[in-house]
């Protein structure tokens, strides 16, 4: 039977992530859990080497890869889901693809790092195009916007070469809880209008569910995440990105009518 969505487990590799943020681990702890979020039932891998969240410090492309390659080429050796690299830089998206990466999820959607879709073209690789503003603006028509952006970059990708896209909303980037949610009611107009490129929605344990729940904890997010999710997929979302991948695989495959 053909799946109807699919589900990207974060291997955040970062001492500072929002959610799993961990300085103490070591590599082999991390490729222990990128092995079981392939156990758990993981279609992709969403690898991570510099956190994003509000207020981030960008690192080097060196220190970017110096966390990532050891993580990538263990999996890589290890399983055989297909492996996305989480950078906005060209030059680690390069040498990640090089081993092996077949993904890029840019936070920039190709309009960042002025060479990321050449990159991307030249090794025949993926991307997420994510929606993203430097500066939150409550006035704006978020939908409008957001769908400005995606053409915008639908376009570079394809004057790239680039075959495969998926086209990120942005949850939680440069806008405001009003903006998230309203991009979340309209999610299957936008499913619709920008069909065949497949909807890429990450929600999972972000600060806006939080307020909207008053649950200041990231961990205990998951259950109003799968929710969102389950929703999300329903109006026609076919790729999720989550923390908890065994409880999403589990949630989504009952809501879909199948044991997963």
């Amino acid at each position: 039977m053909r799946k109807n969505h699919f589900v990207w487990g974060i291997l955040n590799v970062t001492p500072d992530s929002f959610s799993d943020g961990n300085g103490a681990a070591t590599m082999e702890m991390r490729v222990a859990k990128g092995l079981k979020l392939a156990a758990d039932g993981a279609d992709f891998i969403d690898v991570g080497g510099e956190s994003t969240r509000p207020g981030y410090t960008s690192v080097s492309a060196e220190d970017e890869l110096a966390r990532i390659l050891p993580i990538l080429r263990a999996l890589i050796s290890q399983i055989s889901i297909p492996i996305s690299l989480d950078t906005q830089k060209a030059a680690v998206a390069d040498v990640a693809l090089a081993n092996g990466a077949s993904v890029v999820n840019d936070i920039w959607g190709l309009q960042g790092d002025v060479g990321m879709a050449e990159v991307v073209g030249q090794h025949g690789a993926s991307i997420v195009i994510m929606h993203n503003r430097a500066a939150v603006a409550p006035e704006i028509d978020i939908i409008a916007d957001v769908a400005r952006f995606w053409k915008k970059s639908i376009t570079i990708a394809g004057s790239a070469g680039i075959k495969k896209i998926f086209l990120d909303p942005g949850i939680g980037f440069g806008k405001t809880d009003e903006q998230n949610w309203e991009i979340l009611r309209n999610i299957g107009t936008l499913a619709c209008e920008f069909a065949p490129h497949p909807i890429f929605l990450g929600v999972s344990r972000k600060s806006f569910i939080g307020r909207k729940i008053n649950e200041p904890d990231p961990l205990l997010r998951d259950a109003a995440s799968v929710k969102i999710a389950r929703e999300a997929i329903q109006k026609g979302v076919k790729h999720i990105r989550v923390h908890n991948v065994v409880l999403h695989v589990k949630s989504l495959g009952i809501c879909h009518g199948r044991m997963q």
